[in-house]
């Protein structure tokens, strides 16, 4: 956004991003009031980029607190089994080809990049259950740790980390 001139040329000024810095001080609240996680930590970083890309990217900010439509909104677009990560690709590219390509767009390509290279441990659900039976012979300890470990995109966390929070507001 570019500061505006009594005549109505644009300033030549900085261009803030109000609309990411918004989106992401929503997101931070959300996370912050749910208090589900250390806001130092990658999964809390996580959690409030796809919050915030969420927040950007549907159809802008409200001012003030978030109103109950909005949030259900919200809670809608990060459900479980929403086609979450289609719809953020879909918006950002119908954004870049509206022109609109200022400092926010800048941003919220840079988190969604974050978010889609890397990855974080995450808890290998599938190992919690019953003990599988035990195989004949020896067990190597190093790979037994190792097959619960899960590598996963950064997105993939914080998605449910900011829908639960959404739940908690």
């Amino acid at each position: 956004m570019r500061p505006e001139r009594q005549d109505g040329s644009s300033g030549g000024g900085l261009l803030i991003p109000m609309a990411w810095m918004y989106a992401e001080y929503v997101a931070d609240e959300l996370l912050r009031t749910g208090e589900l996680m250390e806001p130092a930590t990658l999964e809390y970083r996580a959690g409030r980029d796809a919050l915030a890309l969420t927040v950007f990217l549907s159809d802008g900010a409200v001012a003030d607190s978030l109103p109950a439509a909005r949030v259900d909104e919200l809670r809608l677009l990060t459900a479980y089994g929403a086609p979450w990560r289609g719809w953020v690709c879909a918006r950002l590219d119908a954004l870049e080809a509206s022109g609109d390509a200022g400092p926010d767009l800048a941003l919220a390509r840079a988190a969604w990049r974050w978010l889609e290279d890397t990855e974080l441990l995450a808890a290998d659900l599938d190992a919690i259950g019953p003990p599988p039976r035990e195989p004949d012979g020896p067990q190597d300890p190093e790979a037994e740790g190792a097959a619960a470990q899960v590598w996963t995109p950064a997105w993939q966390l914080g998605l449910p980390l900011g829908h639960l929070s959404i739940h908690l507001y």
